[in-house]
């Protein structure tokens, strides 16, 4: 899948580039270039400054989105050209896809309105997910 989606791409299919694809699919969450990097470094070795470069090539030809949280970190994921939305705890980072989706007349609409062909949306809810909420009340008290 990873050869494809570089080729599809007009990238050469480099072992990093299908290393770091290979870590987001498998992992199938949103990842911080360190996380990335963590993962891969094992596997095959490389600087974070290489990763960096590699995710924002890879987000700049489409193949990865790229999203910047509260925590002002950004975390890339596969680009799946439609739309997601996710539950993130803000604790143990920890995401929830949510399939339901609440804005397709809001699309529709801005379409209208603008003119834009929408492609896709992304919809991130941040809290404490319920391990995360007991393990906090277990410290308090």
């Amino acid at each position: 899948m990873e050869e494809s989606l570089l080729k599809s791409a007009d990238l050469k299919a480099t072992k990093k580039r299908q290393l770091l694809l290979s870590i987001l699919q498998q992992e199938n969450r949103a990842m911080t270039a360190e996380e990335v990097h963590e993962k891969a470094t094992p596997l095959l070795a490389m600087n974070l400054s290489t990763v960096y470069r590699t995710l924002n090539t890879l987000t700049e030809k489409g193949i990865l989105s790229k999203t910047q949280r509260k925590d002002k970190k950004a975390y890339y994921a596969l680009e799946h050209h439609d739309h997601h939305h996710r539950l993130v705890c803000t604790v143990c980072k920890k995401t929830i896809p949510v399939d339901s989706c609440p804005l397709r007349e809001l699309e529709e609409d801005l379409e209208q309105k603008t003119g834009f062909r929408i492609t896709g949306h992304t919809l991130e809810f941040s809290g404490i997910c319920p391990l995360c909420q007991k393990a906090l009340t277990e410290e308090e008290n």
